[in-house]
């Protein structure tokens, strides 16, 4: 059944039969009679069908849900079959929300993958909110995000500190006062955010909670490139991770408001599954330990 749901679940995402097939190495009278034989089992018909769309209705929704969660378990399933006689190697779902997996986590891969080329990972990078739902589906072996998490159904733990920076464009009037600057200063500035649910936004609210003010405008931009770019454009300030602006801040693109209170510190955290964790995650978890603690 699992091969059957394999074929369901890549229909529903190419959205063809015909693209289905292809990728699968199939015929597409055979990923036909894969998805019939499917809905006879389950009783009921999963996918609404034309000459232009394939469409899961709502008995689908669910079987899709499902399927993910069982296809990601079962690979699980062979990989710690695999660990007991075999070194670490295999795939590796790796997520990350956009700081760390944009900035830090290239370099982790890199280090892995030269003493552990037999590793295979892949990467999803999401805001914080995507990347914990998406380890709590199983289709990620791990998730790094910004903050902390506290639920029973999941492993948290904080793996690093990140100071938090306040930037603005060159020129700025509070960059050329020369002088501390208080939050309060701050709160007639055009602030740019990131989305709901991002870490470094949530960080940006708790600073606006413990300093008591809220910005006068803020524009919400959905990537720190994006935001960064506008910094310098002179579009506004944002706070950011000093990982994600080392670059910008070295080269003299954007500056640093000095203000009382800073940096603003928040914390990067690994998300897994309570189970038991193959040698390739063990391995990857240890790199990343390594790499942080330098």
């Amino acid at each position: 059944m699992d091969q059957h749901l394999a074929v369901f679940v890549k229909v529903v995402e190419k959205e063809n039969f015909s693209k289905a097939a292809e990728e699968l190495h199939m015929t597409q009278p055979a990923v036909s009679q894969y998805i019939r034989t499917l809905e006879e089992s389950i009783g009921t018909r999963l996918l609404e069908r034309s000459n232009k769309f394939v469409r899961l209705n709502q008995a689908g929704e669910i079987v899709y849900h499902h399927a993910k969660e069982i296809l990601a378990l079962y690979t699980k399933m062979q990989s710690l079959v695999d660990d007991l006689t075999n070194k670490a190697s295999g795939p590796l779902a790796i997520g990350a929300s956009y700081t760390f997996g944009e900035y830090i986590l290239p370099h982790i891969i890199a280090r892995m993958q030269r003493e552990y080329p037999q590793i295979s990972p892949s990467i999803k990078i999401q805001n914080t909110k995507e990347i914990i739902e998406l380890v709590k589906l199983h289709q990620l072996d791990i998730g790094i995000i910004e903050g902390f998490f506290k639920e029973d159904t999941l492993n948290s733990e904080v793996v690093s500190e990140d100071n938090m920076l306040i930037v603005a464009p060159l020129g700025h009037h509070l960059l050329t006062e020369k002088r501390e600057n208080r939050m309060s200063d701050l709160a007639e500035e055009t602030w740019i955010l990131r989305e709901e649910g991002s870490g470094t936004r949530e960080a940006a609210e708790n600073l606006f909670r413990m300093s008591d003010f809220t910005p006068k405008k803020i524009l919400e931009f959905g990537s720190t490139q994006l935001i960064k770019e506008s910094v310098e454009a002179g579009l506004g300030i944002s706070l950011l991770s000093q990982w994600a602006i080392e670059k910008e801040l070295t080269n003299g693109y954007i500056g640093r408001i000095d203000v009382q209170g800073m940096p603003f510190k928040r914390n990067f955290s690994i998300l897994t599954h309570t189970s038991y964790q193959t040698k390739a995650l063990k391995t990857f978890i240890g790199t990343l330990r390594g790499y942080v603690a330098e």
